[in-house]
């Protein structure tokens, strides 16, 4: 655990990316599960079809997308003559509310609702909550839509590691290029992307590995097809009834062991330019 001074240390966020069908929503609630042992974590379900909750096991009643839909006609800006709250007031209420606690974590669900009319008050004041209570986690994992532009609408936060996640194919190699290229061009900093390889077929495994590497990606770690996934799918039931002897759960304790030490040579990174930061303003105020 580092210092809750350190930089990153509160809110070190996670971003999983990918094309639909990869397996970013299992990747995400893999991590959740493990990455709680670092202590309060935000899960962000920013994927319109709102899979997440599902994985995890949680019933979600509220998303920001229905509280959006709901405040559609409150769309003055200033308080009235009867001294009710503003919008951005009342939107920011409901999201503090749709935030829902479970045990280790807590998940806020986007969900769909773009609907008509301009959301870009809302955007702003949505961007304002996430920015403002990641300060409150060591950790936020968003899990993304298929495209990353909503996340710089939706937060200006420093992104610190980025998972883009594969199938087994060679098609799947080129979409991830094609994410990293993307990730260049958000309006937020992106300090590691790493590719996860999901659906990973032992026969296919070294190959895939291969193409990831002319790809000029770097590969944190690949999990495998598992019958129990499968199963569990198919009958809408949560990650956490997945055997922890099982293939998927022992690579993706290995995975997460990866991502830990990325983690903690990005944090030690920090503390270190903190430190010289420190050194030097000390230099300068002794001259």
């Amino acid at each position: 655990m580092y210092p809750e001074s350190a930089p990153h240390a509160k809110g070190f966020t996670i971003v999983v990316a990918g094309k639909g069908g990869t397996g970013k929503t299992l990747v995400s609630a893999l991590l959740v599960k493990n990455q709680v042992k670092h202590g309060a974590l935000l899960a962000i379900d920013a994927d319109p079809d709102a899979n997440l909750a599902e994985a995890l096991g949680v019933e979600v009643t509220t998303t920001v997308g229905r509280i959006r839909e709901s405040l559609l006609d409150y769309r003055t800006r200033r308080k009235d003559t009867s001294g009710t709250m503003t919008a951005e007031k009342l939107f920011e209420q409901r999201i503090m509310e749709a935030i829902k606690e479970e045990k280790g974590y807590d998940l806020l669900v986007m969900g769909h609702g773009e609907g008509h009319g301009c959301y870009c008050a809302v955007n702003h004041i949505l961007r304002s909550i996430i920015d403002s209570q990641a300060r409150n986690y060591v950790t936020v994992i968003i899990d993304c839509e298929a495209g990353l532009e909503h996340i710089s609408r939706r937060t200006t936060r420093d992104v610190d590691v980025m998972l883009v996640v594969t199938d087994g194919s060679a098609k799947g190699v080129t979409t991830a290029q094609r994410v990293r290229t993307l990730s260049s061009k958000l309006n937020v900093n992106v300090g590691r992307i790493v590719v996860v390889a999901n659906k990973v077929a032992p026969a296919t495994k070294a190959i895939i590995e291969e193409k990831i590497a002319e790809a000029g990606l770097e590969l944190l770690g690949s999990l495998p097809l598992d019958p129990d996934v499968a199963e569990i799918d198919a009958q809408g039931k949560s990650i956490w009834l997945l055997p922890e002897d099982g293939p998927l759960m022992t690579a993706a304790k290995s995975l997460c062991a990866q991502l830990d030490a990325l983690r903690g040579r990005q944090i030690e990174e920090l503390l270190r330019m903190e430190s010289d930061r420190g050194r030097f303003a000390e230099h300068e105020g002794s001259r």
